[in-house]
């Protein structure tokens, strides 16, 4: 399109093709294989690219999902537990939005639309609780007036912020909240909670993602909280962990003791799996130590891997 109002102003009939006429797809990636069939098309030659075959077999459907031993898993546990299935859950931009598997996410809209959509939710006159959720690099980008907005306006509504020390989903950039700037540099590291009681919130409180049953009753408490309230869930991103180093200790299924009821298995973290034959949970080497499967498990048949 730019090239035909360039070709316009300067009156020239040269002939343009592209994505308006098909040579180019208008939608998708444009790789290396568009490019070269497209010229070859053109030029009425032979691409010389290998023929696609189709895939014979039916490959079974695989959703994305949270890394296991992500800390948003175990804060979504947490929020499902005190909230239940009759409140409104906003959320956001990230590898959170990924809770729309456990029924925590139920609208995303754009950065920062979390807190925004969750208080015009409250003054529509919704009477559900209303618990949204924001990653800590979104609340610092896009989110801080959103709870500045909600506590003036006296927005109803918890906001949980998902503090994984990091912008996971886009690669691991650094935020405002590491102390790091973007070329390695230390610099001043933002309190995510100072910062929230700067834009007025009176209700804040920060807890271990991994302590299940402490941030169960900070939930409770937000949820009981008039007015707008904060949780800050804080657990670094288990693949910046593994990368800094961090000493991991895997856990395992004792399964004498293990009854298969799957309340391990529900979690959906992908290194807990469930052996059909045996009726029994079985924990793979994907396992990163983060107990959330302990917390859950009623028979205390789960353990540290002895070494």
């Amino acid at each position: 399109d730019r090239c035909k109002i360039i070709a316009k102003d300067m009156e020239s009939n040269v002939k343009i093709i592209g994505k308006t006429d098909g040579t180019v797809p208008r939608v998708g990636e444009l790789n290396v294989d568009h490019c070269v069939k497209a010229i070859a098309d053109v030029f009425g030659i032979e691409s010389g690219l290998p023929e696609i075959k189709e895939i014979e077999m039916e490959l079974p459907p695989r959703p994305p999902a949270m890394c296991a031993g992500c800390s948003h898993r175990a804060t979504y546990y947490a929020m499902k537990k005190v909230f239940g299935k009759n409140a409104v859950f906003p959320s956001d931009i990230g590898c959170y939005t990924l809770g729309i598997q456990n029924g925590t996410v139920d609208t995303t809209l754009c950065m920062g639309g979390s807190i925004t959509v969750a208080s015009g939710i409250y003054h529509s006159g919704e009477k559900q609780p209303i618990c949204c959720s924001i990653g800590d690099s979104t609340f610092f980008h896009t989110g801080m007036n959103g709870l500045l907005n909600a506590v003036y306006n006296k927005a109803n509504i918890t906001v949980a912020i998902l503090d994984n020390r990091i912008t996971a989903m886009t690669g691991h950039q650094p935020n405002p909240g590491m102390g790091l700037t973007s070329t390695g540099e230390a610099t001043k590291e933002i309190d995510l909670e100072q910062l929230c009681r700067g834009l007025g919130a009176e209700f804040v409180e920060v807890v271990d993602s991994f302590d299940v049953k402490a941030t169960i009753e900070a939930f409770k408490r937000a949820k009981d909280y008039e007015g707008t309230s904060v949780i800050i869930s804080k657990q670094p991103c288990i693949i910046y962990a593994r990368r800094t180093g961090v000493r991991l200790i895997p856990f395992k299924v004792d399964h004498d003791k293990c009854v298969g009821c799957r309340m391990c298995v529900n979690l959906g973290c992908p290194a807990i799996e469930f052996d059909k034959e045996n009726k029994k949970a079985t924990i793979n080497s994907m396992c990163t130590g983060c107990g959330l499967c302990v917390a859950v498990c009623k028979f205390d048949a789960i353990k540290e891997v002895q070494k």
